[in-house]
């Protein structure tokens, strides 16, 4: 799929030491249930799942946790419009670059301001956040506020600054 006329583009991995380890308990768990009751032939609890069933839900929750490990903060500006999302899945924000009222380079601490990594809801708007302590504070025409977090946020900044300016609205 052609990528039209991008001018940024920029893909984040999460930190996922802890969360990783959090993450593979259900699946981790399943496994154990797995090898109980299907294996060994013992069956879990008083009224157990069918093998059928064990072996499902085992293969559904490794799918799950290794989808889940490869998630990853997309933020590009093409054709006059900022695309961020989560890689991996469904969610997406398109943002035309008319809508930009202004834009700044902000620092933060994700854990203190936001909660932690990932999409967050914020005041009036979303923050994006992947990685790192720095990213850019986009206020849009609607009033609302959208963070995008990113490793290189000076070009962000440079970028949204200068399509901002081209496609800004003329009252």
């Amino acid at each position: 799929m052609p990528r039209g006329s991008e001018s940024f583009r920029e893909v984040q991995w999460f930190p996922l030491r802890r969360t990783a380890v959090v993450l593979a308990i259900p699946p981790c768990a399943m496994l154990g249930v797995l090898v109980w009751q299907v294996v060994l032939g013992h069956p879990w609890g008083k009224q157990p799942m069918s093998n059928a069933s064990v072996i499902g839900w085992t293969v559904f929750l490794w799918f799950l946790y290794a989808r889940l490990l490869t998630v990853r903060l997309f933020t590009a500006i093409r054709d006059g419009v900022l695309v961020v999302g989560m890689r991996g899945l469904p969610l997406r924000r398109r943002v035309p670059l008319s809508d930009v009222s202004s834009v700044e380079a902000v620092t933060y601490d994700p854990q203190r301001d936001y909660g932690g990594y990932g999409i967050r809801s914020i005041r009036n708007g979303k923050a994006y956040i992947a990685t790192g302590n720095q990213g850019v504070r986009i206020h849009l025409a609607d009033g609302s506020i959208l963070i995008v977090g990113s490793q290189r946020a000076d070009e962000l900044l440079a970028a949204l600054t200068a399509f901002a300016t081209m496609f800004k609205r003329q009252p």
